[in-house]
């Protein structure tokens, strides 16, 4: 009977800590105008590239940033961005993890940067009254990288931007929706 007393216990203990946070209309109603609008900026503030051997190494060598693992990268302080302007997108995104194909000695470019009109670009609504946008689009300095990316942006302009390269090991960034910088 106490192991059961105790099962109770923690099963209410469980459900009374799960907290949701429900999205307001007004936070709703700027989404859908954002979204609309297909003018905004995204600066992540966490990349969270697959965590491989060779990160491993990385960050027992001590060469991330201060509160980085493996699979979280902190990058406040680091230049990065996501904009859309009509059906024109643009990023840089620092890049972490392991390079699968090709490159060059000495290139400099080496994060995921890309620029223009994306192939396959559709915008849909998802689930918890947010937004998936999914496009291909190649890279900006060599003709080879291809990414497929999916960009989330949630109610409160949270958002996820997944990246799926043809030549690196994929990889997720975290951040916020900002007022775009171009007009």
């Amino acid at each position: 009977m106490r192991k059961f007393g105790l099962l109770l216990c923690a099963i209410f203990l469980l459900f009374s800590c799960a907290s949701s946070k429900n999205a307001t209309q007004v936070e709703i109603d700027n989404l859908n105008a954002l979204i609309q609008s297909k003018t905004f900026e995204i600066e992540s503030e966490w990349a969270e590239p697959q965590v491989t051997n060779a990160m491993m190494q990385i960050t027992n060598a001590r060469m991330l940033p201060t509160g980085s693992s493996a699979g979280n990268i902190n990058l406040i302080g680091n230049s990065n961005f996501f904009r859309m302007k009509g059906d024109t997108v643009a990023a840089y995104l620092p890049f972490f993890g392991e390079r699968q194909m090709g490159g060059s000695y000495g290139g400099t470019k080496i994060g995921i940067e890309f620029e223009g009109v994306p192939k396959d670009l559709v915008i849909s609504e998802d689930k918890e009254n947010s937004y998936r946008i999914n496009f291909k689009i190649r890279d900006k300095n060599t003709t080879t990288e291809n990414y497929n990316v999916v960009v989330r942006i949630y109610p409160s302009l949270s958002s996820t931007i997944y990246v799926n390269s043809t030549q690196k090991n994929s990889i997720n960034y975290r951040g916020r929706v900002i007022a775009s910088t171009e007009k």
